[in-house]
């Protein structure tokens, strides 16, 4: 009994499930590698992409626990990756910025996940690997509607 039933196999649900569990190991042990999180580049991506933004927003944004976004912005400012300054509407707040170092990092960080990627999906055609994102895409917008 090497290989799961079929009625698991023809399963969707167990299938994300599996290669999920594949993915986080495969990027865990590599950005560990590294010196990084997964939550790392999450963080790193948003700013970049969204500008400065405050905690809350980047947890939202990045569907990560607000504990741990604070965990994580303390470690990238640490780093120089980001900064903190008070947020000038609400001096109650912080708003997070990427430092040009995050941006380095950011792009580093980049080329490492493009090889777990490629590492995960290897089985798969350029062209396969595209639906799949696409599929995938369509499959997360639909459960994660605002």
């Amino acid at each position: 009994m090497d290989t799961p039933p079929g009625r698991l196999r023809g399963k969707p649900s167990w299938l994300i499930n599996k290669t999920g569990a594949v993915a986080h190991r495969l990027l865990a042990e590599t950005l560990s590698g590294v010196d990084a999180r997964g939550h790392h580049f999450a963080l790193l991506a948003a700013l970049e992409e969204f500008g400065p933004g405050s905690q809350a927003a980047l947890s939202h944004a990045c569907g990560i626990d607000r504990s741990d976004t604070v965990a994580m912005l303390n470690e990238l400012a640490e780093q120089g990756l980001v900064v903190r300054e008070p947020d000038p509407g609400d001096r109650r707040r912080n708003i997070i910025s990427i430092t040009p170092a995050g941006r380095s990092r950011l792009e580093q960080l980049d080329a490492v996940l493009a090889e777990v990627q490629a590492e995960l999906l290897a089985p798969l055609s350029p062209r396969e690997r595209e639906q799949l994102v696409a599929l995938l895409g369509r499959v997360f917008d639909h459960h994660h509607r605002p």
